[in-house]
Formats: structure tokens, sequence, C-alpha cells
């Protein structure tokens, strides 16, 4: 496989140079980090006028109410209102206040939390995709089983035996939210496999974006269509929810409201696994959306920073899955999956070769989707994964067991997650 390897790479150079003089006209200067969030507790049910009363002060009115409270503290901090957002699922309301270049958005959080009516404070924090540089990938001589002509270059073909795997489960109809920049809905390995697709970032072009497609393609590519590749769950269902937006060529960008918006609104629908292939600081408010996920059987995967604590946030959150891709050194408590030389869809209907720990939690992602459809069929009321020395995975032990066709496996490590 090593003149594979070369020749899907030997245009990388020249490919990076034309994308990045592509993107020079569009590439939009770092987000704010002038931003606090304020949360305000939403009243229980049974605590609401609206609920159990006649009257006229329904819930718009509490919303109302809400916004005066932030509108107070915004003027008595000298701050300005910019947004806000109402998150049920975990009893709160978000409101989004611009602070004056001169202060610390953290002193000011801490100020803002010492009122009564707020919940807690925070800065606006920035999260980042965990991908390398892309390369386009060429087409190559179709091959059976599957047909897809790039299924050979994929590393989970021969890590993982996708093949083999995917006898026994595909991730048929479950469904998985892709937490990310913009997916191509319309690319031809995709076409079908989004149940639903959602924008969270404002004031940005909702364009098909790099790393949310080529995320989605890893997860759920089309199998056996005689194009491109195979996904690890072919079967599964994607929620593309917009959460992250292209900066340039090398950064896909976050942040803590866009994000939030997104987990919402993936645990409101029912999602099974979420893929969050981004790092950054540990947040709050993300955390305690995180928890309520978890409590709900919802498996989360993080992708690892090994530059940042712990491998970064939401990876070293208690109950996250944790994934590297192995090139970047040890990364404790973290599953070792597939992240470089892969190669995945793109926007306009064209595949690439992508590297980075984002891709590595695509895979593990997808494997879940795998394991839920297995479970639900009346496997095992935990769903396994398992590891050898090091955390590689062994993906079809964790799939199909070590006394199943996998070559006498002798696991490890397991991971076990609660079935919903």
């Amino acid at each position: 496989m090593a003149w594979l390897r070369r020749y899907l790479l030997c245009g990388l150079l020249a490919w990076m140079a034309a994308v990045g003089l592509a993107q020079a006209e569009t590439a939009r200067p770092e987000p704010s980090d002038r931003q606090v969030l304020v949360l305000l507790r939403l009243p229980a049910d049974h605590n609401r006028p609206d609920a159990t009363y006649g009257g006229g002060y329904g819930p718009g009115a509490a919303q109302a109410a809400r916004r005066r409270i932030a509108l107070r503290l915004a003027h008595a901090h000298g701050l300005t209102l910019s947004t806000s957002w109402p998150m049920p699922v975990v009893g709160l309301d978000c409101f989004v206040l611009s602070v004056p270049a001169g202060q610390s958005t953290e002193a000011v959080a801490a100020q803002l939390s010492q009122d009564r009516a707020v919940a807690w404070s925070e800065p606006m924090h920035v999260y980042r995709a965990e991908a390398h540089a892309q390369a386009p990938a060429p087409a190559l001589t179709a091959g059976a089983p599957p047909n897809d002509p790039l299924y050979r270059a994929q590393p989970a073909a021969r890590e993982w035996r996708l093949d083999t795997l995917h006898r026994y489960a595909t991730g048929r109809n479950v469904r998985v939210a892709v937490v990310d920049s913009a997916v191509d809905i319309h690319h031809p390995d995709l076409a079908g496999q989004v149940l639903a697709s959602q924008n969270f970032v404002e004031g940005r072009p909702d364009n098909p974006e790099l790393h949310g497609t080529g995320v989605a393609g890893i997860i759920a590519a089309v199998a056996d269509n005689r194009i491109g590749i195979v996904g690890v769950a072919p079967g599964a269902r994607l929620l593309a929810l917009r959460a992250c937006w292209q900066q340039d060529a090398q950064a896909t960008l976050c942040n803590t409201l866009s994000l939030a918006r997104a987990v919402s609104f993936a645990i409101e629908h029912s999602a099974q696994v979420i893929n969050l292939s981004l790092a950054g600081p540990p947040d709050l408010l993300l955390g305690r959306l995180i928890d309520v996920a978890l409590a709900r059987g919802i498996v989360v995967v993080g992708a690892v920073d090994p530059g940042l604590a712990r491998g970064g946030f939401p990876a070293s959150h208690p109950g996250v899955v944790a994934v590297a891709s192995g090139s970047g050194g040890p990364s404790p408590g973290a599953f070792i999956a597939p992240g470089r030389d892969v190669p995945t869809t793109q926007p306009g209907g064209t595949w690439g070769l992508v590297s980075g720990s984002s891709y590595s939690a695509a895979h593990v992602s997808g494997l879940f989707a795998l394991l839920r459809e297995h479970d639900r069929r009346g496997g095992s009321p935990l769903t396994l994964v398992v590891a050898r020395v090091g955390g590689g995975i062994d993906a079809c032990a964790s799939l199909l067991g070590a006394a199943g066709p996998c070559g006498g496996a002798q696991p490890v490590a397991y991971s076990a997650i609660p079935r919903p």
C-alpha cells in the first residue's frame, strides 16, 4: 500500500496552495473573545403561572421577564445584550453579553455569577476541529466486496475489517449527530444519509464545508454505490448540525453557544451517538448538556488534542469516549482509531485525504452505531469497546466477541457504555 499512499499524497502541496488562494478572500477573523454567557434558570413547570393557572402571564411573558433581568445586568456592568437562546433540556435561558475592550471576560463573568438571579456566567469559549491538511484522492479500480473504488485505500477496511463487520451490522437507523461545520448533504456518497440538517452558526454563509463533510463521510458514506468510500456505519442516519465554521483551509472553529445549541438539538431529537470532533477549554454549559446526554444513554465521542491538558474538552469530560489518532504521542485513557491518510467525502461531490483525531473520533462514532444496532437485536445490556495494549480498538471483537470471526483476538481492555 506504500505506492498508494505516495500517489494519494503527491498533490498535497499544490492543492494546499490552490485552496489557500481560493480561501484568501473569504477568510474571517477569529471569533470575538469579548463575550460572556449568562445562564438564567427556567422555573419548574409547577412553578410557572402559565402551567396551571388562567390569565395572561404565559411563556412569552416569563421569557420577557428573564430578558429584563439580562438587560438589567448588562446595564449595571456596562455590557451589551447580543442574543439569547432557551435551553429547556438543562432548564436554562442563555443570554450572550458583549464586553467592552479593556475588561476581562473572566472577571466580568465572575461578577455576574454573584447576582442571585444568575445560575452562573462564563466567558464564551472557542473550540477548534482536530484535523490536519487535506489532499484530493484519485479514483482507483473498483473491487468487490464492496464495489466502492476507494474502499481499499481506507485504513478501517484493513484494520477494522469493515467487510466482515457489515455482514452483521451497518448501524441501521441509528441516529448519529455530527456536531461540526456544514455537511454537503447533496454529496453523492451522502445522498439519503442525512435525516436532518440544521444551522446554529449566525452571520456566516451556510455552505458545505470541508471538516463536517469529511467527518460525515467516515461515519455513514453509502456502501456499494460504485463511487467513493464506505462509511463505518453506512446504515446510520445523520443529524447534520452546523455548530462550527470554516475559518480557512486549515482552521475550523466553534464557540460555546453554537455548540450548546447543536448538542441541545441532538438530545431533543433522540440522537443515539453525538460526534464532537473538536477540542478546547472546559465549559460548564457544555458539560451540563453532555451530562444530560449521557444520562439518557447517548454515547458522546470527543477528539483528543494532545497539546491541551488531559486531551482537551470535551474528550476529558467524564463519560465522554475520548479518541486519538495515535500520531500525537501517548494519550492516556483514550482509544486509538484510524486517523491518518483517510479518504473521505469533500464538498462539491469530491473526495480527499484527511488526517487528525477528528477523523479518528468519526470512526469510533460509526463503530458505536454498529454496536447500538447489534445490541438492539438482543446483544449485551452493555455496549463494549474492546481495545488492545496502547488503546488500539479491535472493532471485530467489539462487535462480535473474541469467539467470533476475529482471528482469535485476545483483548486487554474494555469500555462499557449503558444501553438505553
